[in-house]
């Protein structure tokens, strides 16, 4: 079987295709932009997109979408994160927090159609945000985003 990955992201689809090719999964990449609606939920977002891309593309498809979390910030800026990272960067974020608790989430919602069903599967990752932008590798907010259990 083949999954296609539906996503304008070279990144996430290096980092996904890699993923599903150590455990046996051949991952296509649907490079595409879609119109993606504006809501306060990642939940939401990614639904609404495979709803949209639903009969367009040929299925068994899977789309996500990611929300930075940052709990002083009362989430903020969550499912905006895209917006966030254009517009103010790393070093936005971090000014923001400057004297401030740093714990936050990424949350990534997947929505996988098949069969014209579409389901959702949710992933949560806990960590921090760092005092300072480090490391060579990586994209988005993985500069500034300290995974719990890690230093890195």
């Amino acid at each position: 079987m083949i999954l296609r990955f539906i996503t304008s992201n070279e990144h996430k689809y290096e980092e996904i295709s890699q993923y599903l090719k150590e455990r046996g999964i051949e991952c296509q990449w649907i490079r595409m932009k879609y119109e993606e609606i504006q809501d306060d939920t990642t939940e939401a977002i990614s639904l609404a997109s495979a709803q949209y891309l639903r009969g367009k593309v040929e299925e068994p498809f899977f789309l996500e979408d990611t929300g930075l979390y940052i709990k002083e910030l009362r989430g903020f800026p969550g499912p905006y994160s895209s917006y966030v990272l254009r517009t103010i960067g790393n070093e936005g974020i971090l000014s923001l927090l400057k004297g401030r608790e740093r714990d936050a989430v990424f949350k990534t919602v997947i929505s996988y159609c098949e069969n014209g069903n579409i389901s959702q599967f949710t992933g949560i990752l806990k960590g921090r945000i760092g005092e300072y932008e480090r490391g060579s590798s990586g994209f988005g907010f993985d500069p500034i985003f300290i995974p719990e259990g890690s230093e890195k």
